[in-house]
């Protein structure tokens, strides 16, 4: 029943729903900036006073993101699989573990390569299902790759089309790298493809909470296209080791020669004149260099089409 356009839910209901926890999918491709729009989402979480939850789908091996997350804050980890096909099973007892726990609020941040809405049949479980509430989906799409998705595969660019269509929430990341007219097309083609999602501009994923937090999980948008890894969609992962120092120069340049289908690499790499390691990240043609105070296995994860045919300076695969 509805009186003045809002839904009325029943008491009883509502009274249920305070014990329940709720469940956030972070979809997006790889770059997008999900990792730094959970790390926004986990703070403002303790400061409403929340237990938050994590679980971080890596594509390879390593689980490089994973350091952006507090100590204090449960955290479950998938690795080198998908959290939308191999990695289902694995999902669902990830879920139970942190239930045990007590936390609030779930944070699941996918792999750029998961179908958002295969993750989220991957957390529907009979065993839990009245413990969660399952907000929806929040894709945060960058805009500067949006502009530029004719450049993708055809099986990738459906992957990331079908992570807007499906999403409850669409965050436009990285509007300080656009002009006002990108800005302006990306917003006009992004709301044609679904309209139903709330649609917020975002640098850096900074998004408000409880702007996250109004949304549920939208009605059908039509039949699921396929993207599961290793079927359809040729994105893989390849890990490396460089076993010698780098000149900072020099590998950059490097990283300017790979092509368009290499669209992540996250690692430590020695570089000359430096004591330790330095976390190196890339995405779309930017890199960013954070240095670091101990000694870290100098590995880089390369995520892309066919990562294995990329020749690495001065490395061996692991």
């Amino acid at each position: 029943m509805t009186l003045g356009g809002i839904l009325r839910i029943p008491l009883f209901y509502r009274e249920r729903m305070k014990d329940m926890t709720e469940v956030y999918i972070f979809s997006g491709f790889l770059g997008s900036g999900k990792t730094s729009l959970l790390t926004h989402a986990i703070r403002q979480a303790k400061e409403e006073g929340l237990k938050p939850g994590v679980i971080m789908n890596e594509l390879g091996q390593l689980a490089f993101d994973s350091a952006a997350v507090d100590g204090d804050v449960p955290l479950r980890e998938i690795l080198d699989g998908c959290i939308c096909c191999t990695g289902a099973e694995k999902t669902e007892a990830q879920v139970q573990t942190l239930l045990h726990e007590g936390v609030d609020i779930i944070f699941i941040e996918t792999t750029g390569a998961a179908h958002p809405v295969e993750a989220l049949d991957s957390i529907h479980s009979p065993l839990f299902g009245d413990a969660l509430d399952i907000r929806g989906i929040v894709t945060i799409a960058d805009g500067r790759r949006w502009l530029g998705r004719e450049s993708m595969s055809p099986q990738v660019r459906m992957l990331f089309l079908e992570q807007i269509r499906h999403a409850s929430v669409i965050l436009l990341n990285k509007t300080d790298l656009m002009t006002d007219a990108e800005r302006s097309k990306a917003v006009s083609e992004l709301q044609a493809i679904n309209q139903g999602a709330l649609l917020l501009e975002t640098v850096n994923g900074k998004a408000p909470l409880g702007y996250l937090r109004k949304m549920s999980v939208p009605r059908s948008r039509g039949p699921v296209q396929q993207t599961a890894i290793g079927k359809q969609l040729p994105i893989s992962s390849r890990l490396v080791s460089i076993d010698e120092p780098v000149e900072r120069e020099a590998f950059e340049a490097w990283v300017k020669s790979l092509p368009d289908s290499i669209y992540r690499m996250k690692g430590y790499v020695k570089l000359e004149g430096h004591r330790y390691p330095t976390l190196f990240q890339y995405a779309y043609g930017m890199v960013q260099w954070i240095p670091e105070s101990m000694n870290m296995p100098c590995n880089l994860v390369i995520i892309g089409e066919n990562p294995g045919a990329v020749t690495v300076p001065g490395n061996t695969d692991v």
